[in-house]
């Protein structure tokens, strides 16, 4: 895939504000720190375009990437991060569940997971949250280069293990340093447009 434009189109807390002209969206999702910005700069192959923070759980919007005027890249706040208060933390909820529950033009989600952390309780939620809603998911492995070759097997077992992975989902190992498994985004993202 050829990244020619990118702009963060539009910045939204509520569906009046979402992007109208209908274009295919993939949501990404995962805790605080996941590296959602580093897995955005890699896939539209821009440098610091959104911004990654020394800070867990800076966003606080939904981000609307249009990438090639083609389809949107959606950001949400990162989840699992004891920043900001209960209320603050149930206001992100109930904007994402609006967005997930609203959009029929959401084609695929990705959920973001620390290969050298594994899946955490609140991903597990997650997963089974998107599952509620029958939505499909991809599970991309962040930080997979720091994951030793002896122990990705490893991963793989305890991805597989977390998840009831049904056939419309699949798990891409990747690497904002060693652009891996960005192919295999784009192949992924083409397939539903």
């Amino acid at each position: 895939m050829k990244i020619n434009t990118v702009e963060l189109k539009t910045i939204a807390v509520r569906e009046s504000q979402y992007p109208t002209d209908l274009k295919p969206e993939f949501l990404l999702v995962g805790r605080s720190n996941v590296g959602k910005s580093s897995f955005i700069n890699t896939i539209v192959q821009r440098k610091n375009y959104a911004h990654t923070s020394a800070t867990p759980g800076k966003t606080k919007t939904l981000n609307f990437y249009s990438v090639n005027e083609e389809f949107y890249l959606v950001d949400v706040p990162g989840y699992g991060y004891a920043l900001g208060s209960h209320d603050t933390q149930h206001k992100f909820g109930m904007m994402i569940e609006e967005y997930i529950v609203k959009r029929t033009n959401l084609k695929r989600v990705f959920l973001l997971i620390d290969s050298k952390v594994g899946p955490t309780e609140d991903d597990e939620l997650m997963f089974n949250y998107l599952k509620y809603y029958k939505l499909p998911v991809t599970i991309i492995a962040t930080k997979s280069d720091k994951v030793k070759q002896s122990l990705k097997a490893k991963t793989d077992k305890m991805l597989n293990s977390a998840f009831e992975l049904t056939e419309t989902d699949n798990i891409i190992y990747f690497s904002s340093v060693e652009k891996t498994g960005r192919e295999e985004v784009y192949a992924t993202i083409e397939q539903n447009l």
